[in-house]
């Protein structure tokens, strides 16, 4: 696996990268990954404002793109499981109230399948560091008294970059509650395109805490994003492909 590029003054750089290749969305999947998001950021649901060890508060904006991103994640890998005839349990969109999560992202033969989203020029798979322990536990699971283990990991990426279409309105940092018809309307005005960029086992997370694959919290990425938090990462050109993770779980 290859370390980010590092400088000096903590700034730090990708330098193994992963193309993105494009596959087109369905509008009823966009539409499943809206709905869900506007009741838990809009509606009765709960998502928190920051990150884990993360210093920024983000505003309903940010979380509703944070939001709608991961469960479109969770979507389009439902659905690309089923075509490859891979037992995959259902899409939890229940609302959750504070204090509340699903413990799992996707269940796929059995197998516990951890979901990270980005844009499609992303090419890191970040995971917040204070979440992990060295054994690959997810340790709010383990408080709750849950399964904290994950048996793979997978990037999802999304093109166009949901944050840029708010930014465009005013809306990402914006604490206003905006109308369902409104957010509709705008999501429908492009033309929706996912990648799976790649995926990791537990085994390869282990790796990464041990090896100290860790971008430090206030560090600069690619010369102008500042870490929010402590993250460990994988670049996306060191991820496996997804056909690998198929055959994995096909056994």
């Amino acid at each position: 696996m290859s370390k980010l590029t590092h400088n000096e003054d903590s700034h730090y750089s990708v330098n193994h990268k992963c193309s993105f290749n494009a596959t087109a969305i369905e509008l009823e999947h966009i539409d499943k990954a809206l709905t869900f998001a506007y009741s838990m950021v809009y509606g009765e649901g709960h998502h928190r404002s920051h990150r884990t060890g993360g210093i920024s508060r983000r505003k309903k904006g940010e979380v509703f793109c944070n939001t709608f991103q991961g469960k479109l994640a969770e979507v389009v890998l439902y659905n690309l499981f089923q075509i490859y005839s891979l037992t995959v349990d259902e899409v939890d969109f229940g609302i959750h109230g504070k204090g509340t999560w699903d413990d799992c992202d996707l269940k796929v033969n059995g197998k516990r399948v951890n979901i990270k989203s980005a844009a499609s020029f992303a090419n890191l798979l970040l995971l917040e560091a204070q979440d992990w322990d060295e054994n690959g536990n997810y340790l709010p699971n383990t408080l709750a008294g849950e399964n904290a283990q994950y048996d793979y990991f997978v990037l999802v990426r999304f093109k166009p970059d949901i944050k840029n279409i708010f930014q465009s309105k005013g809306m990402f940092y914006s604490n206003e509650i905006y109308g369902l018809t409104e957010i509709k309307a705008l999501l429908y005005s492009v033309n929706w395109f996912y990648d799976v960029a790649g995926c990791m086992s537990n085994l390869t997370l282990k790796a990464l805490v041990a090896q100290r694959y860790l971008i430090p919290q206030g560090a600069i990425l690619n010369g102008h994003i500042k870490m929010d938090a402590n993250n460990y990462y994988i670049q996306a050109g060191d991820l496996k492909p997804i056909s690998f993770l198929v055959a994995k779980l096909k056994g």
